[in-house]
């Protein structure tokens, strides 16, 4: 047997977003449940036909989702938390809805399941939520449907389960002690009953994802491991055991030992083949994951097969697979898409397919197969790109060496500062604002169309925008707001609009990637160094402020999120290409100072992202993305106020570093949390001002005054009144007018009842 090709996972929305559309229009009710249905069936069935096509050995089924792969698991196990009604004896399509976003075409609305970040990536998924009397089930047909699906296509499937471990780890208890390793013996039957019936269904190999092997883990969650797969080595079909994002470093051994026919290592981030060919017993197979799963470069074909034809030699007997380094959910699904992009800066790249293609190009040639051009091709192009004198500035490296030893700090800390900014803003008790979009209307997406296909010129356009803007300021007047934003109605998202302004950046047309649900992103390519030409908000939020007698924010991405939601070059360290971003947002922050711009937001919600999976690591990361930060915003007056956001991330562990960025207000995610997420920064004693987001804005809900109020209650508990500001969780850009007018007149009136409430009792 020689050398196989296979694949963890492909994206799932479809080339040009077919899914989106298709679950936006049920969720509107504009089509009903067997419409959806067979939308997903034909982005799935394409999805089989690309892998086929490329040539891979095994196709991977059960990837695909109609929201979020985790949340496919807790249906697949009868996961289903209390508050969403009494499950039948399968979790029907609105109640797994509901569980995402809480609301559905059927069903009564609920507070949905809290989302956080997939590991160190964009991906958001929707968090398990465990009681401790949890009891699990075979709950959903999905994946053993999709396996005769595919099956009956002619496909040799591989069917994906995110693994019992994995799965327990990334979940969260409700109410009792934190038992979720308790839960194996009620977990693993069930388990074991979906292997079963996968076997019966002819499959002859199953990839078990268990990411949380690249992790710090404790004893305990380590030494689960070889109990449960000897419990799931029963029957069944063989099993590789697949982990990505990382090392496994001291758990290598052990996952090597374990009862299981094969390992998949991502050897991308980290060089552990040898090792792992050394411990693996003869009888498995070891996968390689040399194909980046999370970038968009082309790989340099000839140096992995220099890399990979000793180990393909000394493990013999077909024992190595190759693959990408993880599910290729990560990166855009087609480059063929994209021929309007700048040809020298397309040769340069690979999106899924064309990763298939990679895989598919190195397993031929190991086999000793014809696969000589695309090897010749891939060296051509990576030759082309080190040489490019499209990369390296030596302006961008200059004005880096040129700035003062003080650069990345504020002229007076926060003490001093707020007592000058309030005397300038005078803002009441519990100020309220919002995180800075407002909704991307049809209007303003048709308007964006036009103008780009010529049929709307420029002027046209911009004034298109001012009344938009305009209209922005007067509701948020019209609600009684007291720090406004522009609205951003010129942006498209709050990362690629910086990357087509700022040089060193290039856009896609259809390099669509999964955030979570219908969410969609665009991330802008950086390929080489960063430089800003001209102001790129200014003029917006000037003309903003001119409208109002309130403080308008001006809005930017920070530089860590800029970097983190980008494809990134790999050319040179990430922190180099950090830094070169703050410097390009440190003249924008000045200038948008010298306009007169009070009060400047740079958001940074991928902060916490980006910190390493271990925490060996930590220090350096976090040393340069907070000085990064200090970088972009410490160029101002100390009557300027500062502020960031953050969402949807564990703060515990990074609080002092959060601390450091010295912004002088944050703003972040709780609202899904209860307040839990505030703890952090009531046991470390945070010391500037903080707005606990408590409207859920992922949620087509409208959040009720008093569930507001009471969670201000619980801020305030944990941090006080004094320094509280009122806001929802994150952007409104995916939300309705209808729904953000009602939202946001409930969060002022919950302020000012609030205001009245503390008012009263420092008067008595």
């Amino acid at each position: 047997m020689k050398t196989t090709a296979h694949n963890l996972g492909y994206p799932r929305i479809g080339p040009r977003r077919e899914l989106k559309r298709a679950l936006e229009d049920y969720w509107s009710g504009k089509i009903g449940r067997e419409t959806l249905l067979a939308e997903a069936r034909t982005v799935r069935d394409a999805r089989w036909r690309d892998q086929a096509d490329a040539g891979l050995d095994f196709i991977p089924v059960g990837d695909f989702s109609l929201y979020d792969h985790v949340l496919d698991t807790s249906a697949l196990l009868g996961c289903v938390p209390p508050r969403f009604g009494e499950a039948g004896a399968s979790v029907d399509l609105d109640t797994y809805f509901r569980m995402a976003r809480g609301r559905a075409p059927t069903g009564e609305p609920a507070d949905a399941c809290e989302m956080t970040k997939w590991f160190d990536t964009n991906y958001h998924y929707i968090v398990p939520e465990f009681a401790p009397d949890q009891r699990f089930r075979l709950a959903s047909e999905a994946l053993f449907d999709e396996v005769v699906e595919a099956q009956a296509q002619g496909y040799r499937v591989k069917p994906v389960l995110l693994g019992p471990i994995s799965y327990l780890w990334l979940g969260k208890m409700k109410g009792g002690a934190d038992e979720r390793l308790g839960f194996l013996d009620a977990l693993l039957p069930v388990y074991g009953e979906i292997l079963q019936r996968l076997s019966g269904l002819g499959v002859e190999w199953v990839q078990i994802d268990e990411p949380a092997l690249v992790l710090d883990l404790p004893p305990a969650w380590r030494a689960a491991f070889e109990p449960v797969y000897n419990r799931l080595q029963a029957g069944g079909p063989k099993r590789l055991l697949a982990t990505y994002f990382g090392a496994l470093s001291e758990n290598l051994s052990m996952a090597c030992s374990l009862p299981i026919d094969g390992l998949h290592l991502d050897a991308v981030r980290a060089d552990e083949l040898v090792q792992a060919a050394d411990l693996l017993p003869a009888y498995k197979i070891l996968s390689a994951g040399v194909i980046d799963g999370r970038n968009l470069w082309r790989a340099d074909l000839a140096a992995l097969q220099g890399r990979l034809a000793p180990l393909a030699e000394r493990l013999g007997n077909g024992r190595l697979w190759l693959a990408p380094s993880c599910s290729l959910l990560h990166v855009p699904v087609d480059l063929s898409q994209e021929m309007g992009l700048d040809p020298e800066l397309r040769s340069w790249m690979a999106f899924a397919r064309q990763k298939l293609d990679e895989v598919v190009a190195l397993r031929q040639v190991l086999n000793g197969d014809a696969a000589e051009e695309a090897l010749t091709a891939a060296s051509a192009a990576l030759e082309a790109r080190r040489h490019s004198v499209r990369v390296h500035r030596a302006d961008v490296a200059a004005r880096l060496a040129a700035l003062p030893p003080d650069a990345a700090h504020r002229a007076h800390p926060y003490e001093v500062r707020a007592e000058v900014q309030q005397a300038r803003l005078h803002l009441p008790p519990l100020p309220t604002t919002t995180i800075g979009s407002f909704p991307q209307t049809a209007e303003i997406r048709a308007a964006r169309r036009d103008w780009r296909a010529g049929r709307l010129d420029d002027a046209g356009y911009e004034d298109f925008l001012r009344r938009e803007i305009k209209h922005v300021i007067r509701a948020q007047e019209d609600y009684g707001l007291d720090v406004l934003v522009h609205g951003e109605p010129e942006r498209t998202d709050m990362v690629e609009y910086f990357g087509e302004r700022l040089e060193g950046f290039v856009a896609t047309a259809h390099g669509w990637v999964q955030s979570y649900g219908s969410r969609c992103v665009k991330p802008p390519v950086i390929f080489g160094d960063v430089n800003r030409p001209l102001p790129m908000t200014v003029d917006w939020s000037v003309y903003a402020q001119s409208l109002t007698e309130r403080p308008v924010k001006g809005m930017l991405t920070g530089p860590v999120t800029i970097l983190q939601w980008s494809f990134v070059r790999d050319d040179i360290s990430r922190a180099e290409v950090c830094r070169q971003i703050a410097l390009a947002l440190r003249e924008e922050v000045g200038d948008l100072e010298q306009a007169g711009i009070g009060v400047i937001q740079v958001d940074e919600p991928a902060f916490r992202e980006g910190l390493p999976l271990r925490r060996a690591e930590w220090p350096v990361y976090l040393d340069w993305a907070v000085e990064a930060f200090r970088l972009a915003t410490s160029g101002v007056d100390d009557t300027t106020q500062i502020h960031t956001h953050m969402c949807y991330s564990e703060f515990n562990d990074i609080i002092e570093a959060i601390a450091a960025l010295d912004a002088d207000v944050i703003t972040i995610e709780t609202a899904r949390s209860d307040m839990e997420l505030l703890d952090a920064f009531a046991n470390y004693e945070y010391p500037n001002e903080i707005g606990p987001g408590v409207y859920d804005i992922h949620s087509p809900n409208v959040p009720a005054s008093d569930r507001m109020q009471a969670l201000m209650h619980a801020a305030a508990g944990r941090l006080g009144w004094s320094r509280l500001w009122v806001n929802p969780d994150c952007g409104l850009k995916t939300r309705g007018w209808p729904e953000v007018e009602a939202s946001l007149r409930e969060m002022v009136a919950s302020a000012r009842a609030l205001r009245a409430e503390i008012g009263a009792i420092a008067g008595g």
